[in-house]
C-alpha cells in the first residue's frame, strides 16, 4: 500500500486496541489514545526504510535519505545469506527483513528499552521522530515538498514537546499498563511493534504479498510471500485502497475512537 493507506491503517488499529483495553478494563486516558495513534500511524510508514523512492526517505532529509540505503543493503545481504531453494534471486531489500513479524517485534522492545532509560529526552526524540512521519503520512499532500521540510519538524516538535509535558501529568498515562516502578513509557514499543505489522499486513494484500513469517520456512521458501488469493489482491495505490480501504480505516478508527473513550 502507499503511504497515506499506511499511516491510517495504524491510526485506526491503535484506536482499536483502545477499544478493546477498555472493554478488558485498562482503558487508555486520552493522551496515550491520541499519542499511541499518532505514533502507531507514523510506525505503520517505518517499514518501508528498505525503500529509497518511500514516504519515509524523504522525511528527514539526507539523513533519512542514507539510512534507508544502509537498510535496503543490510536488508539484501539477509535476504541472500537466508534465502532457501525456493526463494528467487533479487537486488535490492525492499519488502524483506523490515516486513517481518521479527523486525517489528525487536523494533518494539528496543523503542520500549530506549523509552525506559533514556529518560525525557528519549521519549522526546521518539515522539518526534514518529510525529514527523504521522504528519508526512497523513497529511502527505501538504507535507509534499522540500520547502515544507522545515515546518514539518517544527510542528512535530511542537506537538512532541506538549503531548510528552501532558502524559508526564499524574493520571494522564505515561505508566499506563506497565505500572511498576521504572516502567514508565514501556508502552511506547506497543504502537510501534502494531504499527509494523499493520503495514506488513497491508502489504500481504497488494500483489506482491509480504514474507511476514520470516525466518520460519514455508515449504521451500524461508521468505514466502504471505497474502490471500490473488484474485483478492490489489495493486498498491489503486482504486481499491483509495475508494475502499482508506474510508474505511476512517470508519473503524472513528468508531474504536468513540469506543475508547466510552462515547458509545
Amino acid at each position: 500500500m502507499m503511504g497515506p493507506a499506511h499511516s491510517l491503517s495504524g491510526a485506526a488499529a491503535w484506536l482499536g486496541v483502545g477499544a478493546a483495553a477498555a472493554a478488558a478494563g485498562h482503558a487508555m486516558p486520552w493522551p496515550v489514545l491520541l499519542s499511541g495513534a499518532l505514533i502507531c500511524a507514523g510506525a505503520a510508514l517505518a517499514p518501508d526504510l528498505d525503500h529509497k523512492a518511500a514516504t519515509i526517505s524523504r522525511a528527514f532529509g539526507p539523513v533519512s535519505r542514507w539510512l534507508c540505503e544502509i537498510v535496503d543493503a543490510l536488508s539484501g545481504a539477509v535476504y541472500k545469506a537466508t534465502r532457501m531453494k525456493g526463494d528467487g534471486r533479487r537486488s535490492g531489500g525492499h519488502r524483506t527483513l523490515t516486513h517481518t513479524w521479527l523486525w517489528a517485534v525487536l523494533i518494539g522492545a528496543g523503542t520500549a528499552v530506549v523509552a525506559v532509560t533514556g529518560g525525557r529526552w528519549a521519549v522526546l526524540a521518539i515522539l518526534f521522530v514518529h510525529m514527523v512521519l504521522a504528519i508526512e503520512g497523513l497529511l502527505w499532500r501538504a507535507a509534499r515538498g522540500s520547502s515544507s521540510d522545515v515546518l514539518v519538524w517544527l510542528l512535530a516538535a511542537t506537538s512532541a514537546w506538549i503531548l510528552a509535558g501532558v502524559l508526564d501529568k499524574p493520571g494522564n498515562g505515561s505508566d499506563w499498563l506497565f505500572t511498576a516502578p521504572g516502567q514508565e513509557y514501556a508502552w511506547l514499543g506497543l504502537p510501534i511493534v502494531l504499527g509494523a505489522l499493520v503495514h506488513d499486513i497491508g502489504d500481504a494484500l497488494t500483489v506482491s504479498g509480504c514474507p511476514i513469517l520470516w525466518p520460519i520456512p514455508v515449504g521451500r521458501k524461508r521468505w514466502y510471500p504471505i497474502g490471500p488469493p490473488k484474485a483478492m489482491r490489489f495493486r498498491a495505490g489503486s482504486w481499491v485502497e483509495l475508494k475502499v480501504l482508506m474510508p474505511a480505516f476512517m470508519v473503524l478508527g472513528g468508531v474504536g475512537g468513540a469506543a475508547a473513550l466510552n462515547f458509545i
